[in-house]
C-alpha cells in the first residue's frame, strides 16, 4: 500500500509541477504577451485569413455568446449528420452500421458539451472516421470552447468600465493551436511509445491460452486518448475505457492520463492569478478547491482499501482492498484517486468500474459531481466557481452592512438572480429527472416500450437508484462516467440525458458570461477599508460554505436514499 500511496502523492506533485508554468504561459498566450511558441503565429494568421476572421474587432458579451452558441449548433448538426451515416462512410474496416436517430443524437450532444456519456461500446458503436472526425474533432473544439468563454470573463475582471472583451475566435483558436494540439502531441507519442495502437487496419485476431479464437478490435487510439484527457472529455476508443490495457496499457501511461486530465484545470486556476496580476486570489481559490478535494478523496481511499463488508462476512480475505471491478495492474488506491479526480474534473474516463465502487466512494463520486467546481473541466470548472464567488461577495456584504462589491464592482439585484438561478438549475435538472426515471421503474414498469422500464435496473433497491442518480449527475455536470448496470442504451435515457446535457453545458457558460459582462459595464469603485478582499483565507471559507449549503445540501436527500442507505446496509 505504501508504494500505492507514495504513486498516487507523486502523480500529484507532478501534476501541480506542470500546471503552475502551464497557468502561467496560458495567461501570456492569452493576454498577448510573447511566449515560446509564437513561431505558430502564420498558422493562426492562416486560420484567421482563411475563416474571414478579423481579430482586431473586439466584442462584446453577448456577441461573443452569440458566436459560440452558433458555431456549437452547426458542430452538433454535422456530428449528428456523421453518426447516423457513418456505416457508409470511409475508414471502417469492421463494417460497424450507423447510429440510431436516438443513439445519435444523444452521442452529437455528448461530445459537443464535452461530457461523453457513451450509450454505445466504442469498438461496434462507432468507427474510425467517427472516432476521428467526430469525436476528435469535437474533444478539441469543445475543451477550447470552455477555455476562450473562461478568458472572455478573465478579460471582464481584469479591464475597468469596458464592454470590449476581445475577440471570440482568436481566443478560440488560440486554445488549441497554443495550448491542446502541441501538448495532446507530446502525450499522444508517450503513448503510442507504450503500447497503445496506431494503426488503422480491423480487428486482429490470436488464440488464447484455452484454445479460444479473441477478436481484438484495434485503431489510431494513442492520439484520441492524449485529447479525450487533456481536454476533460472522456469518452473511451473501447468500451471498458481506460480499464482497457490498449486504451490504457501500464503504470506509466495510467499516469501520464491522471495527469493529463489534471493540468488545464488547475493551470487555469493559476492562469486567473498570472492574468490579473493576482496571485493569491488564485491561491485561495485553489486553496478552496483542493480542500474539496481532499474531503471527497480521502474518505474513498479509506473506503477501497478496507474492502467490502459483504465480502468479508462470507469468509474472504481482502489483503489488497476491494478489487471488485479494479484492474490488478493499477489496484485499489491508485483507482480510487482516478475516480475522484474524473468526476471532480469532467473528464468522466474510468480505470475501474464505477459500478462497483464501495458505496462512500459512490457518494463522493456523485458529490464532485453535483458540486462541479472543484477544478473543474477545460474553463467550464471556474466558470461554475465563480458564480458560487458571486453569491459569497454578496451574502458577505450582507453580513457587514454594505454593497456587495467584487474586484472594484458594485453586485446588485440583476447579477444575483442569474447566479441564483444558474446555482439552483444544477441540482433541478438532475432531481427532475431522476423523479421522472424513478416514476417510471416504479409506476410504469411494464409499458409495453422497446425496452420496458422494469429492465433498466440490474440492481434494484438502494444501488439502483444510485445508478439512476449517478446517470443525471454525469450528464448534468457534462461528466460522462456511469454506473453501468443501468440499462441506458435505449430512447427513453438518450433523449432525457440529452436534454440534461444541453442544460448543463450552456446555461453554466450563459450565465457567468452574463455577469462579468454587466460588470465590466460598471464603474470601477476603489478598494476602501470596508472593502471585502477577496484574497484572504476567510473569504475562501466563506465561498467554501456557500458550495457545501447550495450545492451539497442540495442532493442529500437523494443521496440519502442511495449510497448512504447503501453504506449502512453492508455494515
Amino acid at each position: 500500500m505504501n508504494t500505492e500511496l507514495t504513486g498516487v502523492i507523486f502523480t500529484y506533485l507532478l501534476t501541480l509541477a506542470i500546471a503552475i508554468p502551464l497557468g502561467r504561459y496560458m495567461a501570456k498566450v492569452f493576454k498577448g504577451e510573447k511566449n515560446w511558441l509564437d513561431f505558430l503565429a502564420p498558422l493562426d494568421r492562416l486560420i484567421f485569413r482563411f475563416s474571414g476572421i478579423d481579430t482586431k474587432r473586439e466584442m462584446n458579451w453577448k456577441q461573443h455568446l452569440l458566436a459560440l452558441l452558433t458555431i456549437n449548433s452547426v458542430w452538433l448538426i454535422y456530428a449528428f449528420v456523421c453518426l447516423m451515416a457513418q456505416g457508409h462512410l470511409p475508414l471502417n474496416p469492421d463494417a460497424n452500421p450507423g447510429q440510431s436517430p436516438d443513439t445519435a443524437f444523444n452521442t452529437a450532444i455528448s461530445f459537443l458539451v464535452n461530457c461523453n456519456l457513451q450509450h454505445y461500446s466504442g469498438e461496434s458503436g462507432a468507427t474510425y472516421f467517427t472516432q476521428h472526425f467526430v469525436f476528435m474533432f469535437l474533444h478539441f473544439v469543445s475543451a477550447a470552447t470552455g477555455i476562450a468563454a473562461l478568458v472572455v470573463v478573465f478579460k471582464a475582471m481584469k479591464d475597468k468600465v469596458t464592454d470590449k472583451l476581445g475577440n471570440f475566435w482568436e481566443y478560440f483558436v488560440k486554445s488549441i493551436t497554443r495550448v491542446l494540439l502541441p501538448i495532446s502531441f507530446v502525450i499522444a507519442i508517450i503513448f503510442a511509445f507504450n503500447g497503445m495502437t496506431t494503426s488503422y487496419a480491423g480487428k486482429d485476431t490470436f488464440i488464447s491460452m484455452q484454445g479460444d479464437t479473441v477478436h481484438v478490435s484495434r485503431g489510431p487510439v494513442a492520439p484520441l486518448v492524449a485529447i479525450k484527457h487533456l481536454g476533460t472529455n472522456g469518452g473511451g476508443w473501447f468500451g471498458a475505457n481506460s480499464a482497457h490495457p490498449i486504451e490504457n496499457p501500464n503504470y506509466l501511461t495510467n499516469t501520464v492520463e491522471l495527469v493529463a486530465q489534471l493540468i488545464i484545470p488547475i493551470a487555469l486556476v493559476f492562469a486567473l492569478g498570472f492574468y490579473l496580476n493576482k496571485k493569491k486570489f488564485a491561491y485561495v481559490i485553489f486553496g478552496v478547491m483542493t480542500l474539496g478535494m481532499l474531503l471527497l478523496m480521502i474518505p474513498t481511499i479509506n473506503a477501497e482499501l478496507n474492502g467490502n463488508p459483504a465480502i468479508a462476512h462470507m469468509g474472504i480475505s481482502q489483503p489488497t482492498g476491494a478489487m471488485e471491478g479494479k484492474e490488478v495492474r493499477f489496484g485499489p488506491l491508485n483507482s480510487a484517486y482516478w475516480s475522484v479526480m474524473t468526476t471532480i474534473t469532467s473528464t468522466g474516463s474510468v480505470n475501474s468500474m464505477h459500478d462497483s465502487a464501495m458505496p462512500v466512494s459512490g457518494l463522493s463520486m456523485l458529490l464532485g459531481m453535483m458540486i462541479n467546481c472543484f477544478y473543474g473541466g477545460c474553463g467550464v470548472g471556474f466558470l461554475n466557481f465563480y458564480i458560487f464567488i458571486i453569491v459569497a461577495v454578496f451574502i458577505s456584504g450582507l453580513m457587514v452592512g454594505r454593497t456587495p462589491e467584487f474586484l472594484g464592482r458594485k453586485i446588485e439585484a440583476r447579477e444575483m438572480k442569474i447566479a441564483s438561478l444558474i446555482a439552483l438549475l444544477h441540482p433541478f435538472i438532475i432531481l427532475v429527472g431522476l423523479a421522472i426515471s424513478s416514476y417510471f421503474v416504479v409506476h410504469v414498469a411494464g409499458a409495453d416500450w422497446a425496452v420496458k422500464p422494469s429492465t433498466w435496473l440490474n440492481n434494484p433497491g438502494n444501488h439502483g437508484f444510485s445508478e439512476m442518480l449517478y446517470e443525471y449527475s454525469s450528464s448534468a455536470a457534462n461528466n460522462g462516467s456511469g454506473f453501468e448496470g443501468l440499462g441506458d442504451g435505449n430512447i427513453f435515457w438518450n433523449y432525457t440525458t440529452g436534454l440534461v446535457m444541453i442544460l448543463g453545458r450552456f446555461l453554466p457558460i450563459i450565465g457567468p458570461l452574463a455577469i462579468a459582462g454587466l460588470l465590466a459595464n460598471k464603474k470601477n469603485i476603489p478598494e476602501s477599508a470596508g472593502t471585502l478582499k477577496s484574497d484572504t483565507s476567510t473569504f475562501g471559507l466563506m465561498i467554501f460554505a456557500v458550495i457545501v449549503i447550495i450545492a451539497a445540501l442540495s442532493f442529500f436527500p437523494a443521496l440519502a436514499l442511495g449510497p448512504i442507505a447503501e453504506h449502512f446496509s453492508l455494515k
